[in-house]
């Protein structure tokens, strides 16, 4: 998705001005933590990375580390985990091949939801949680209305087997919405991901590729 990141993501006008925080129509306990909010570490605080760790597949020793830099909004994210990423699970993740890492780009408070929901519970629940979310992005996330669309979220979450409560608790952890926005920015900037998905496969930047491009390049870090 050809989009910039906004670093300095309280900028005004990037969605709209007005509050980023979201009033969701079961009352006011229900708020969701928007990106502006969210925008910097409590207390200038350096990313908390054990708080919000690395997603990763594979085995952690395999030859190839791969990068995906993704949002949770953007359709061309969502078609390469429908027709790409499943090709590549199997024949260069499961096998040992690939460690393959995951890391959420936040273009807007939808996707930052979505994230935080991914990320809820367990960390054995996150690609399970990632293949629903990009399955039915255009489902969940074709509201204009953001009370439709947390609702449609805690819907998701509660598909998954969580509870109501676990849900409201982690779309509306607002310590963890800033820690996960200050590890993208620390992220976004280090390897310069401007658009969505992004690769980084072995410390190179690569842009979205077709299977048969990713494979080609993937065989020939491996010698293949």
């Amino acid at each position: 998705m050809d989009r910039r990141v906004f670093l300095a993501l309280g900028a005004a006008g990037v969605l709209g001005a007005g509050g980023w925080w979201l009033m969701a129509p079961r009352g006011p306990q229900t708020v969701l933590p928007g990106v502006a909010d969210a925008q910097t570490p409590a207390n200038g605080a350096a990313p908390d990375f054990e708080r919000v760790p690395d997603m990763v597949r594979g085995d952690p020793d395999a030859p190839v580390e791969v990068i995906e830099y993704a949002s949770l909004t953007c359709p061309h994210c969502a078609n390469f985990h429908r027709n790409v990423y499943p090709q590549l699970v199997e024949n260069y993740i499961e096998p040992g091949l690939v460690r393959f890492i995951h890391r959420e780009v936040y273009f807007d408070r939808y996707g930052l939801w979505a994230a935080m929901l991914a990320r809820c519970g367990s960390e054995s629940r996150y690609f399970p949680m990632l293949d629903m979310i990009y399955s039915t992005q255009s489902d969940w996330a074709g509201s204009s209305d953001p009370a439709q669309v947390a609702e449609n979220l805690r819907a998701m979450g509660r598909r998954s087997g969580l509870s109501n409560d676990q849900v409201d608790a982690c779309l509306q952890d607002a310590e963890q919405a800033q820690a996960m926005v200050a590890v993208y920015q620390h992220y976004a900037s280090e390897h310069q991901i401007n658009s969505t998905p992004s690769f980084v496969i072995d410390g190179e930047r690569h842009g979205n590729m077709s299977y048969d491009d990713f494979a080609a390049l993937l065989d020939g870090k491996l010698g293949g």
